[in-house]
Formats: C-alpha cells, sequence, structure tokens
C-alpha cells in the first residue's frame, strides 16, 4: 500500500513538471496553454505568434488584440515581442469553484485582414489551500446506554484544491472510546462518523476530548483540525430517522424571497422529550447559507436570497435531525435551479472598421460580433438581423460569433455614412432582445474626375490690357471627398501664332482665375481657344477638360487712315472744277478707313477749314465733296479744303485731309495757278532722328572706307617703288619656246620649266636658286620664287595635287599655243646659267644623243631703253594674268594642268632683289616630272597672240 502510494506521488510531481513546462499545442487554428494558479502579474505563458505561425509583424499591422467574453481579463498580449502574458492573478478556486477541470478562452482579434484564432488557457490546481473543518470545535452529547457499534455523524473538512491536493485522509485522537468510519470518497464530502468502541459510563468519565485532523495529498502536506468534545448522557434508545434519504426539489431561479423549496421530516421512536427533533444544515457553504434556510421545528427549507441559474445551476445540502437524547440522523436535498429567461443577449464588438473604403467588394468584413446570453436551452438561442435596406448582411461565422459583411457595391457619393443597428433576439418567452448600432463611415475613393458646369466658355477682355489683368474664372467640381476633390487648374499646352499659350494666358492654379500675360491687339489677334484641364489630388489623378473661347474686344486705338487723296510732302495735286459746275457737282471724294471694328471703324466727314465755306460741302457717311453753289467768275481759282475725318468710338479718334481744288475750266489756267500751292510738311520728329543716326553711320562707314582704300593704295606705291628702284637698267625679255602637240586629243605631251638667275653684276648676288638639280629632275614651276618665299613654301609643306583635264572641247594646237616661261625642260647642272653679255652667246651643256637646241641658251637681243624694259615688263605680266584667265574656266576634270604652260611663274629681275609675282589665286601647282631631259628640234618661235591689253598698251606707245 505504501509503495502504489509513493508511485501515485512520483506520478503527481512528473505531472506537475510538465505543467510547469507550460505544454502548448494547437489544433485547428486554436491553441491550449496550461499554466498553474496564483502565476504573479506579468508571467509569460507563451509565444501567441510562434505557436499560431504568424510573423510578429502581423501582430503589429493587424493590430492583434485580446477579447474576453465575460468582464475579466486575465493575460494580455505584448505585440512587439508576441508573447502572451499574465495580466491578473488568477485563483482556480475562485474562478471555477468546486469543478476539477479549470479553464477558460478567449479569442486573439486581427484586423487587414481580419481573423480571429481561440485560446484556451487550462489552469491548474497547486495546494494553496488547507482543509478547513466548518467549525473549530464540534459538541456531542451521547447517552451512556448507546451500546458499542452506535455511529455519530461529524461534519467533514472542506479543502478547496483538487487532485492529488485535495483532502486525503483522517486522524482521530485519542482512539480508546471511538475509531473512525468514513463512507464513500473523500473529496465529495461524504459523512465522517466515529464509531463508538466501548460503553461509557457516566459515572466514570462525563466527558470525552477527541481531535480530528484532515490531512491532503500536497507537496508539502497542508492539515486542519477540529476538537471533539463528548458529554455522556443518560440513556436515550431511538435516534431520528428521516423519511427519505434524499430530498429532490426544484427552484425557479427569479425566486422571490420565503419561497418554499421542499420539506424534510423525521420520527424518533423514543417517547417524551426524547422525541423532540431539531432540524439543521450540517456543514453548509456560504452560498447555501446565503440563499436558503431551514426550520428547526419543521423542516421547511426557504429561498431568503437571489438565485441565479448563471451561477448555480444546483445545490446540494445536508441535513441534521436531533433528538433531545443527543441521537442524531441526516439526509441530502438536492435542488435543481430551472432556468428563467431573464438575461437580454449581450453584443459585443470584437472588431470594428469605422473606415471603409467606398470601393470594397462585397463579401468585406466590417465588423466581428460575439453575441451571449447566459440563460439555457431555448433561452440562449440568439438571432442576429440587420436592417435589410442596408446594403450589408449578417454571416454567422462560429456558435455565437457572427460577421457584419457588405453585400453590394458602395457609393460615398451618394451615402457617405451609415447606422448600422444590429438586433439580437433569444427564444425565450417572452423573447428578449438587444441592440447595438454601429456608425460606419465610407471613406473616400478617387473615382469621380472634375466636372466643369459647362463643356465650353465664352471671356471677353479687351484689347490694350494691363499685364496681370484677370479677365475670367473657371471653377469645377469633385464629387470626391479631402485631398482627392481638392481641384487644381492647368493651362493645356498649345501655340498661337508661332508662340505657346503661356506666352498669351495664365491660370491660377487655386483659383482657375484666368489672366493675360500681355496686353492683347484686336487688329492682330480677335480670338482664340484655350483648353484647361482641372486635375484632383487623388492617386491616380483624375483631370477634365473645358473649352474656353477668348474674344478680343475691340477698343478705339486707331485713328482713321485716309486712302484718298493721298498726301505726300514731295507731290502736290489738285482737283478741277470747271467754272460751269452746277449745283451737287462732285468735286472728290475723300476716303479712309479705320481698322478698328464695329462703331469704332464708322466714319464721318466733316469740313474744318476751307477757303470758301459757302461753295463746298462734305458728305456726313461717304465723304464726297460736292458744291453747294453755282461757281462763278468770282470765286478763286485756287481752294483749299481741310477735312476731318473723325470716327465713333469713345473718346473718338480723328484724322485730318488737305484737299486742293482748282476752280478753272482749261489745264494752262490751273498750272498758272498750280504753283502757288503751298505744301503743308509735318515732320516727324522720331523719323527725322531716325534720318539723321543712319545718315551719320553711313558717313562713318565712308570715311572708314576711304581711309582703308588710301592705306591699299600707299602699300601698293610702296611696293611699286621698291620695284622700280632696284629694276636699274637690266633688260628683262622673257623667250617662249614653243611647245608642240603629240597630236592627241589636246594633251600636250610635255611641260618644260626655265630658271631665271641674276648676273654676276646683281646689287643682291644671293637672288639665285641654291639647291643643285640633276638632270633627272624637272623643277615645279609653282615652287618658282625667292629665297624668301621657298623657305616658307618649304615650311609649309605643301602638296601639290593634280588638275583636272579639260573638257573635249578645249584643243590646244601650235597656232593657238602661247609662248611662255614653263614650256621647256630645264637642265641645271653645278655650273648657274648667267645672262649672256650683249652680241655674244653661251651654250649650255648638252645630253649626248640629244638633237636640237636646247631652250634658253640663245644669245640675248640689243638692250632696250629703261623705258621700254618697264613696258616689257608690264605687257609680260598682263599677258601672263590674261593667259591664266582664259585658260582657267575652260580646264576640267579631263584636262589635267600639268599639261598646260604655266604663264604664273615668277619673273626676276637681273640686278635687283624685286620679283614680279602673278596674282597667287592664280598659281596652280603642278607635280614633277619623272624621266630625263630630251632635246627639241629647232624650230621657230611663233609671235605670242596679241591681247586686248597688250593692242592697247601698243596704242598708247604709239600714241605717245
Amino acid at each position: 500500500m505504501a509503495m502504489r502510494r509513493n508511485n501515485r506521488l512520483l506520478e503527481w510531481l512528473l505531472c506537475i513538471f510538465i505543467v510547469c513546462a507550460f505544454s502548448v499545442y494547437a489544433v485547428s487554428g486554436q491553441v491550449r496553454y496550461s499554466i498553474p494558479e496564483e502565476m504573479t502579474v506579468g508571467s509569460f505563458v507563451g509565444n501567441i505568434a510562434k505557436d499560431l505561425g504568424l510573423e510578429p509583424q502581423r501582430l503589429v499591422a493587424g493590430r492583434a488584440r485580446v477579447f474576453t467574453a465575460g468582464d475579466s481579463e486575465y493575460l494580455r498580449l505584448d505585440r512587439e515581442k508576441g508573447q502572451l502574458l499574465v495580466k491578473e492573478r488568477m485563483d482556480r478556486e475562485q474562478l471555477c469553484l468546486e469543478i476539477s477541470a479549470c479553464s477558460f478562452s478567449f479569442d486573439v482579434i486581427l484586423e487587414n485582414p481580419m481573423e480571429m484564432f481561440r485560446v484556451t488557457v487550462e489552469i491548474l490546481d497547486i495546494n494553496d489551500n488547507s482543509p478547513v473543518f466548518p467549525k473549530k470545535e464540534i459538541e456531542l452529547e451521547i447517552s451512556e446506554s448507546v451500546l458499542p457499534g452506535a455511529l455519530f455523524s461529524i461534519e467533514s473538512a472542506i479543502d478547496q484544491d483538487v487532485g492529488e491536493n485535495t483532502l486525503q485522509k483522517y486522524v482521530l485522537n485519542p482512539t480508546d472510546h471511538f475509531n473512525l468510519k468514513i463512507q464513500g470518497r473523500l473529496d465529495v464530502s461524504e459523512n465522517i462518523e466515529i464509531v463508538l468502541q466501548k460503553p461509557m459510563d457516566r459515572e466514570n468519565t462525563k466527558h470525552h476530548y477527541l481531535t480530528l485532523t484532515a490531512v491532503d495529498g500536497g507537496d508539502p502536506r497542508r492539515s486542519g483540525t477540529v476538537k471533539i468534545h463528548i458529554v455522556v448522557l443518560d440513556a436515550n434508545d431511538n435516534a431520528p430517522i428521516f423519511s427519505q434519504a434524499t430530498y429532490k426539489a426544484s427552484v425557479l431561479e427569479n425566486a422571490g424571497k420565503g419561497t418554499l423549496v421542499t420539506t424534510v421530516s423525521a420520527t424518533d421512536a423514543d417517547e417524551g422529550s426524547s422525541a423532540n427533533i431539531e432540524f439543521y444544515f450540517e456543514h453548509a457553504t456560504t452560498t447555501i447559507r446565503e440563499l436558503f434556510t431551514i426550520d428547526p421545528i419543521s423542516g421547511e427549507v426557504k429561498v431568503v436570497g437571489d438565485i441565479d441559474y448563471e451561477r448555480n445551476k444546483q445545490f446540494r445540502i445536508k441535513v441534521k435531525a436531533k433528538d433531545n437524547g443527543g441521537l442524531t440522523n441526516s439526509c441530502g436535498i438536492v435542488i435543481d435551479v430551472i432556468d428563467v429567461n431573464d438575461n437580454t443577449p449581450k453584443i459585443t464588438v470584437m472588431s470594428f472598421s469605422s473606415a471603409l473604403p467606398e470601393d470594397s467588394v462585397p463579401g468585406t468584413i466590417i465588423a466581428m460580433i460575439n453575441i451571449q446570453d447566459l440563460d439555457s436551452g431555448d433561452n440562449a438561442k440568439v438571432s442576429c438581423s440587420i436592417d435589410r435596406n442596408l446594403p450589408f448582411k449578417i454571416e454567422s461565422a462560429l456558435a455565437n460569433y457572427y460577421n457584419l459583411v457588405t453585400d453590394s457595391v458602395l457609393d460615398r457619393e451618394q451615402t457617405s455614412e451609415y447606422n448600422v443597428t444590429i438586433t439580437a433576439v433569444d427564444g425565450g418567452y417572452p423573447p428578449r432582445s438587444s441592440k447595438k448600432t454601429l456608425s460606419l463611415k465610407l471613406s473616400d475613393v478617387n473615382d469621380h474626375a472634375p466636372q466643369f458646369q459647362q463643356e465650353s466658355y465664352d471671356a471677353y477682355v479687351f484689347e490694350n490690357n494691363a499685364s496681370s489683368l484677370s479677365f475670367h474664372s473657371v471653377s469645377a467640381t469633385d464629387a470626391d471627398w479631402g485631398p482627392n476633390a481638392r481641384v487644381s487648374y492647368f493651362l493645356e499646352d498649345g501655340s498661337l501664332n508661332g508662340a505657346p499659350l503661356s506666352s498669351y494666358v495664365t491660370v491660377n492654379a487655386d483659383s482657375g482665375v484666368l489672366y493675360a500675360v500681355k496686353p492683347f491687339d484686336y487688329e492682330q489677334i480677335k480670338s482664340f481657344k484655350i483648353h484647361v484641364k482641372a486635375q484632383d489630388g487623388g492617386s491616380p489623378p483624375l483631370s477634365g477638360n473645358v473649352t474656353i473661347n477668348i474674344f478680343i474686344k475691340d477698343q478705339n486705338d486707331n485713328t482713321p487712315q485716309v486712302l484718298y487723296p493721298v498726301q505726300t510732302s514731295g507731290s502736290l495735286g489738285a482737283e478741277m472744277v470747271p467754272r460751269s459746275a452746277d449745283v451737287g457737282y462732285l468735286v472728290t471724294k475723300v476716303v479712309a478707313v479705320d481698322v478698328d471694328s464695329g462703331q469704332n471703324a464708322w466714319l464721318s466727314y466733316k469740313l474744318q477749314k476751307a477757303t470758301d465755306r459757302a461753295l463746298f460741302e462734305v458728305g456726313l457717311q461717304n465723304g464726297e465733296i460736292r458744291t453747294i453753289r453755282q461757281v462763278t467768275d468770282k470765286d478763286a481759282v485756287k481752294q483749299k479744303l481741310t477735312v476731318v475725318v473723325e470716327d465713333n468710338g469713345q473718346p473718338s479718334r480723328s484724322a485730318t485731309v488737305n484737299v486742293n481744288v482748282a476752280v478753272a475750266d482749261s489745264f494752262p489756267e490751273v498750272l498758272s495757278e498750280l504753283t502757288d500751292f503751298t505744301v503743308d510738311r509735318e515732320y516727324n520728329d522720331k523719323l527725322t532722328f531716325y534720318l539723321v543716326l543712319a545718315l551719320a553711320v553711313v558717313s562713318v562707314l565712308f570715311t572708314f572706307s576711304i581711309i582703308a582704300l588710301i592705306t591699299v593704295k600707299i602699300h601698293r606705291w610702296r611696293q611699286n617703288r621698291l620695284f622700280y628702284k632696284y629694276a636699274a637698267n637690266l633688260p628683262v625679255i622673257p623667250h617662249y619656246p614653243p611647245v608642240y602637240p603629240d597630236g592627241t586629243m589636246g594633251t600636250l605631251q610635255r611641260v618644260y620649266n626655265y630658271e631665271v638667275c641674276g648676273t654676276t653684276d646683281s646689287r643682291m648676288s644671293d637672288v639665285k636658286f641654291a639647291r643643285p638639280c640633276s638632270q633627272n629632275t624637272l623643277v615645279d614651276v609653282s615652287r618658282m620664287g625667292t629665297m624668301q618665299r621657298e623657305k616658307r613654301e618649304q615650311e609649309d609643306g605643301d602638296v601639290s595635287e593634280e588638275q583636272k583635264p579639260p573638257n573635249n572641247d578645249w584643243r590646244f594646237t601650235q597656232q593657238g599655243q602661247r609662248p611662255g616661261p614653263s614650256g621647256t625642260y630645264r637642265y641645271s647642272t653645278s655650273t648657274q646659267q648667267r645672262w649672256t653679255p650683249y652680241g655674244k652667246a653661251r651654250a649650255g651643256p648638252h645630253p649626248e644623243g640629244a638633237g636640237g637646241a636646247i631652250v634658253g641658251t640663245g644669245p640675248w637681243p640689243n638692250p632696250p631703253t629703261e623705258a621700254e624694259q618697264l613696258q616689257a615688263l608690264m605687257a609680260a605680266a598682263n599677258e601672263v594674268s590674261e593667259a591664266t584667265a582664259t585658260l582657267g574656266p575652260r580646264y576640267n576634270a579631263q584636262f589635267p594642268m600639268q599639261h598646260v604652260p604655266d604663264y604664273r611663274q615668277n619673273v626676276y629681275i637681273p640686278g635687283s632683289t624685286a620679283t614680279l609675282t602673278a596674282n597667287p589665286q592664280q598659281m596652280m601647282p603642278q607635280p614633277a616630272l619623272q624621266g630625263p631631259p630630251q632635246a627639241i628640234p629647232q624650230v621657230d618661235v611663233p609671235n605670242a597672240a596679241q591681247t586686248p591689253a597688250s593692242k592697247k598698251k601698243s596704242t598708247k606707245k604709239d600714241k605717245k
């Protein structure tokens, strides 16, 4: 027996260890925790996020919270850590009273989306209560005649703990006369009786004192004791006997005080005072004493308190009957509480979104509702409903749980707020109901674009307006709310006369007021269109457009312009009126226009001044000048009229015109009088200023041009003077050997070159080519020049380009060939060629096997005079220029320039450092030809064709 108790103790300790480890398990979205009672506030219960498989951020984003149907919340949720913590101390005995399996449930609610999880917490008992007897001392009166084996009932001890922590055994001391007898289980408060072991003798011992100890099974063990005082009486042979061992009764939960529940009865076989029986409750709890009472004489059990079915559904009361002899007996009363529909359904909103987007789809959960009815049976059956005219409905999710969801499409612009009344009705009779109203506001969604009241507007603005003038405003409305209804105005892109519209008009983004950026001119722009966009502040933004027709209104800002008669300052005209003209004779008509419009363009004509006002009149509307009387001989020939042309604007503008009228019958008579007409000149000051300014600018430019021209002339004159200074008296007569064609399509077979060097008596003996030339080198005529030019061209590194061949119509024949200095090969040796004195000849080296004479080695003619030398030089230069100008336009890609004689080479003057050079723009580079020099046959040199320039110079010479 002791070993079995030890095994049970080990199993109990193991269970306590597992309980303290907070075993957790989750099934179908539910979590169950087991925790001991009496945990301190803030103690850890479990990681709800981990156990539910949720992220900790989900608890924060979903605004997770704990919902309990009752009034007390024993646990709280830490969203940040996802933990359940103890919020309030829990006493299992207070929560569950005598129920051994003690637990409570609550819900964890999450939003966005809305979710609900059921959490059950089981409270495990700890040994925190000791067994307690109803009384600290019990007094029993026992007759001495009582035989051994007689039983005497004792109130049992109460231990509010459960399981192993509850009452386990009783110990009675001393046991010389009495012993314990226990009926049934100790934890169900059955009777405890003491048994008389041997007879008592009142004469020996009148009082016996016993100690009864109750011990639980907790660790450490707790115990409670009661003192039993036994008074020995004289003989009483029979104990009271109840008519029933257990009485059953029922009572309505709302029964009033004094209501009879039941009546117990007992009989005693004794007579006399021993037959008097007294009734009382045995070890009744506090609740029983507060709700019921028993009449000690009649045994009637009545209601003395408020019975609540929701708290106590059944009562078990133990009644004891005692006679005067001290003998007792007990019976039990079981009272069932009958439920009455005295509780209205309780509506608890677990979760509610007070602001709902208007674009929510049907079926969106708005609120989660829990309805509890503490009644039972049909009284606890609850139905939930709302108004059917609302776009919402109630759906049952679980037992006593309901969801308020959308049933149709919502539109905030039609209804922005709903008051949803939830009605819960139970099934009792009469039924009880409760209502709860939820105020739901629809949050705006940008589903409406700004709308203008009209599709187009007409705006009018006078011309010559001030800049930044506001002339019109537009307004658009947006049915949305908040930022989605905040409208901004923008001018759409466009152009007018090549300029963007924003340079004419702008719009205020907030108010929609249109402003003119610059003044308008009716004569240039009479009307135009703009498009204004109204855009809301939603995301994404919506917009609407409107067309605004802007009309420019004319102002009288232009004076009339007279088209006829034309007024000029330099010419003079007159209208002739014969002296025989009758009344109404049309002299002329003044024609004027006004670029304004409307009344501003209506013109009227008036005669302002006249030589004879009685002779002429002007039509007010048509401007016709007519005679108003017969012309006579006395009327002057010369008549001057001043006509005023005035428009109809406010204020009006006018222009004047002078009309000269000659009253004569013949034109000669008019001519004699026309000279007397005076012409009025009206000068425009501004025009005069511009004319003077233009004249000054032209004068300055002309002065600078003259100075530049004189400078150029002086520079050229100095160059020519240097040329004549160093020319001396040496003859310079170039020799032009002939070049013959090869008989093909006009191409030249060879290109020849001369080199002209100074003589030994030259003042500048260094004017010569210092580079050696071999017989295999043909000198490029483009390189002929002074030493300074040679050096400069070598530094520049110019590359000769091949010239284009001539057209097919170009033919170069012997008769048309011009002699020139570039028509022969130049044979250079180490010995420089010199000029040969007059009357002598110097032959140059001649290659072997070459026939004919080498060009350029013949004798010189008689030296001419100085004037002839100068004239010959100028004639040669003109011929070179004319030949170049003649050949240039006729060259093309089929005739390279390298086959044409070059007339543009430099001419060196013997005895001088001056060089006669052709125009550099006419110089064309020629590539060097490869091959040995060839001798040419001796032929007569034909005379060069005379150019117009040479003919002109010859004529002048002959005249001289």
